[in-house]
């Protein structure tokens, strides 16, 4: 058995393990599409829920496709269902019975972990292995859109989410929901962007996690939980805000390039600096500098100054290794200027991902081979 095993790269680095319709990326070109588009030039001009319907289709909606997709979401986003998962949550974790004190609330991305199997349960989802693919893309669509909806209801430690504004779309109502005022078009356009560019990116640690569960199987909401909790590594999701802390360090433009000179001294990564992918600018980072310029402001002038410095101090520092500022440091810059508070960067970045993760999941069960690699054995050998 063990010479048929093959060795590869640690972490499966460069190797594919799997074929997909859904997205491609190519780090060295700087270049990422779904499917057959750009996925830079749909974050710019299609709107979240047409993405969201390419991506687990496998098509752009028509108009009127769309505006029954947008209904539906909307229907899920309402579902008494889903009410009584984030009733249970927040209760939970504010009333405990008999205790003289009430907990701390759930966090977010914690609470969408558990709700996600809690709904599935209340709404009675079964293995995706005992369903059409019809009844497993209801499944995905239903889970997906509660994602937003629990994450602002944690963040607000409120039984009762904000009401859905049936004229304005997920990325709007998200917005509302988590701040209590409803977005003007700017800021809606520009997380929505946002969003578009973080649905999906090739085979991450958390989309192959979800494709692993989805391999056994297993319901879609165990799926995305799995991804969930992959993504809630520090080496993986990574943490937007990050960024936006050490913008504050540093505080003014005369500081910045001793502050970068001293973490680069130190041995300190500069948050929102480099790629595991892109060898050249990243893609997604030039779109969202393109929106962060749209706002204007001093934030965003200080933001573009600490650019330049940094990935000029950088090339000093690794000439052979180009390293641009990736995608976590401008979508820090844009969330920030949409109004969402900095502990809810990373559960937003959430509900992007979460569409690519639902995509990967049905794509996967139409597959009936399960993911099950092997091991090399570097242990002692059998005691006589």
């Amino acid at each position: 058995m063990d010479d048929k095993l093959i060795d590869v790269p640690r972490g499966l680095s460069g190797v594919a393990v799997a074929e997909t319709a859904i997205s491609d990326v190519r780090g060295a070109e700087g270049y990422y599409q779904y499917g057959p588009y750009s996925a830079v030039e749909l974050a710019r001009t299609a709107s979240f829920e047409e993405v969201w319907h390419l991506l687990i289709t496998g098509r752009l909606p028509s108009a009127d496709e769309g505006a029954a997709f947008r209904a539906r979401v909307r229907e899920a986003q309402q579902s008494a269902e889903l009410r009584g998962v984030i009733a249970s949550l927040v209760r939970d974790a504010g009333r405990d019975a008999g205790a003289r004190a009430p907990r701390p609330p759930v966090a977010p991305l914690a609470g969408l972990k558990a709700a996600w199997p809690l709904l599935s349960a209340a709404c009675g989802m079964r293995p995706v292995f005992d369903l059409d693919e019809a009844d497993r893309r209801a499944d995905a669509i239903a889970l997906a859109a509660a994602a937003p909806v629990v994450l602002a209801a944690l963040h607000r430690d409120s039984a009762e989410p904000l009401p859905v504004h049936d004229d304005r779309g997920l990325v709007a109502n998200y917005l509302y929901q988590v701040t209590g005022e409803v977005p003007d078009a700017a800021r809606e356009r520009a997380l929505s962007a946002y969003l578009v560019a973080a649905m999906d990116h090739g085979f991450n640690a958390s989309t192959f996690t979800a494709r692993v569960v989805a391999s056994t199987g297993a319901d879609v909401a165990s799926c995305l939980a799995a991804a969930l909790g992959a993504l809630s590594g520090p080496l993986h999701g990574g943490a937007p805000a990050r960024a936006l802390d050490s913008l504050d360090q540093v505080g003014s433009p005369e500081r910045i390039e001793p502050w970068l000179r001293e973490q680069l001294a130190s041995g300190r990564r500069i948050m929102g600096f480099g790629h595991a992918v892109y060898r050249t600018v990243d893609p997604r980072s030039a779109l969202l500098r393109e929106v962060a310029q749209g706002f204007g402001g001093a934030r965003v002038e200080f933001a573009l100054q600490f650019e330049a410095a940094a990935e000029r101090l950088l090339a000093e520092h690794k000439p052979a290794r180009p390293l641009h500022a990736n995608v976590e440091f401008y979508a820090a810059v844009v969330m920030e200027l949409c109004g969402l508070p900095r502990e809810m960067l990373t559960p937003t970045f959430a509900v992007a991902r979460t569409i690519g993760w639902t995509a990967h999941v049905l794509e996967q069960a139409r597959d009936p081979k399960i993911i099950r690699p092997s091991a090399r054995y570097v242990g002692p050998a059998l005691a006589s």
